[in-house]
């Protein structure tokens, strides 16, 4: 199963920490063991692991996602570019 990698900046770190849970049901529908992670310079770049059981539908969020992901990326902060990065 392989591991996805993905990074972008938020806009207040604390905030977006908050909804770890409601980050990990929505990507659930192709993804589990959502795990987040920050800087350890202090500065608002993040990033997220999980295990991908769909590339299929994890590539389609990514490049297309839904009115639903889009409305929870902006509620959680998140700022725009993200990069995905796929274990090999």
């Amino acid at each position: 199963m392989p591991r996805i990698v993905i990074t972008h900046k938020v806009k207040d770190v604390e905030n977006w920490l908050k909804f770890k849970a409601e980050r990990a049901q929505s990507l659930s529908p192709f993804a589990h063991h959502v795990t987040d992670h920050v800087a350890m310079d202090g500065s608002n770049n993040v990033a997220i692991t999980a295990d991908v059981t769909d590339m299929a539908a994890a590539q389609a969020s990514m490049t297309n996602p839904s009115p639903e992901m889009v409305a929870t990326m902006e509620k959680h902060g998140v700022i725009q570019p993200l990069q995905a990065h796929i274990e090999k």
